[in-house]
């Protein structure tokens, strides 16, 4: 059996739920969109979703369109979703922090915890650094507003260095690389799959995991216009994802294939990935709105974010229907 048919009979039941059962909200929800846009990486469940159609098959009986919005990294999927121009997608933790101080009009709807192993803070070949310690006064690469933002100054908490005690680099996963391969950086913050290719590359070393620093959970989150008029179709998405993520669970060479021939990189890069990876989601739980309450206090006390922000005021309760 191969891949496609094997995922289509672990999902096949799903398209007996109609959306009217999905959520305890549904029967105050507006009728069901014509379309609903999902905003994803290239990489996890949505990946997954995407290639397998598995949106596709649970809403085209109802009518339900679904459009697919490729995104780099975080920040700017949460702008087009606050502006509207997509309804749900994923991103790290630190994202909605910003996303939320700017008052976006976005919700959490679901969370996928993690072990920490899918990030890491790398060194190049023949770098002095040995420690966290030596990263004072040093040039760090990350994205702005990224779980590697996130990574990064909870790894300098650690080792007593202030923010203002290094120097970062904001920069794009693609153009970190390119500046951390070429030597201008002393340390790169990365996840997955990126941190899989380069430490590949002979030389280069890890620093340190995320795991004993901080734990790096994933939202997903939902437009908040589109959440309130339609929460049937973000409870059916998330439902949809928790049955990939059982099936991702027990056929990680498969997933790595999926995702290897949906990126162009390499499977062995994507298998390393995969190994270290959690799939399991489900809704925000009080010790996962504690853990993203405490990114949220570190962006505030070093003025990243101007104001306190409640984390617990944009969650969406969702009710697993599966």
């Amino acid at each position: 059996m191969n891949r496609r048919r094997l995922l289509q009979s672990v999902l096949a039941a799903s398209t007996a739920f109609a959306l009217s059962n999905a959520s305890p909200a549904s029967a105050q929800s507006a009728p069901a969109p014509k379309e609903v846009r999902i905003g994803y990486q290239k990489n996890g469940l949505l990946l997954i979703a995407k290639q397998q159609g598995v949106l596709e098959q649970r809403f085209k009986p109802l009518g339900i369109a679904v459009k697919w919005v490729e995104f780099s990294f975080g920040p700017p999927l949460l702008e087009a979703l606050n502006v509207g121009s997509i309804d749900y997608g994923t991103t790290g933790d630190a994202p909605p922090i910003f996303a939320q101080a700017a008052k976006a009009n976005l919700v959490y709807v679901a969370a996928q915890e993690a072990a920490g192993s899918g990030a890491a803070i790398l060194v190049p070949p023949n770098s002095p650094i040995q420690s966290l310690a030596d990263l004072k006064g040093k040039r760090i690469g990350f994205a702005k507003a990224s779980s590697a933002h996130n990574l990064t100054i909870a790894a300098l908490e650690k080792a007593g260095i202030g923010y203002d005690e290094i120097t970062p680099l904001y920069l794009p996963p693609a153009d970190a690389r390119a500046a951390f391969e070429r030597g201008s950086l002393d340390a790169w913050t990365i996840w997955d799959p990126y941190f899989a290719i380069a430490e590949k590359q002979p030389g280069v070393r890890i620093l340190a995991l995320s795991r004993g620093i901080v734990a790096q959970n994933s939202y997903f989150l939902a437009n908040g216009d589109f959440t309130r008029k339609h929460p049937q179709v973000v409870a059916a998405v998330n439902d949809e994802l928790a049955r990939i993520a059982r099936w991702a669970e027990a056929h990680r060479d498969d997933v790595a294939a999926v995702q290897a021939a949906a990126t162009g990189l390499d499977l062995d890069s994507w298998k390393r990935a995969i190994a270290r990876s959690e799939f399991a989601i489900g809704p925000l739980t009080p010790s996962v709105i504690a853990e993203q309450q405490r990114v949220a206090d570190r962006f505030h006390k070093l003025g990243l974010i101007p104001n306190p922000i409640s984390v617990r005021d944009i969650v969406w309760a969702w009710t697993p229907n599966s």
